[in-house]
């Protein structure tokens, strides 16, 4: 993650934000997904959002297509609870840091 204070704030609401908003999607896709980062590019047009979900390979992929299926939906949701001049283009990134 790069930036200063305020970089490091926006990442943060983001986080929050995209990880609470996944709760209440319906989509049995997405199963138990862990929001761990976001890393905003410093224009804030682009979001990296880091996650990690439990399960199988198959199990996995599902999720990460659902993932790319709610993005729309996402963003609307981060748009109307944050105050940006731009609503950032959320991009869904595994985070396999966990695995070491």
């Amino acid at each position: 993650m790069r930036g200063g204070p305020r970089m490091r704030r926006v990442n943060e609401l983001l986080r929050e934000v995209v990880a609470e908003e996944l709760r209440s999607l319906k989509d049995p896709a997405i199963g138990f997904v862990t929001i761990t980062a976001v890393d905003t590019s410093p224009d804030l047009r682009n979001a990296h959002v880091f996650y990690t979900s439990l399960g199988t390979e198959e199990e996995q992929t599902e999720c990460a297509a659902a993932l790319e299926r709610a993005t729309p939906h996402l963003r609307s949701r981060l748009g109307a609870q944050v105050r940006l001049k731009y609503t950032p283009a959320l991009h869904f990134r595994v985070d396999s840091s966990l695995e070491y």
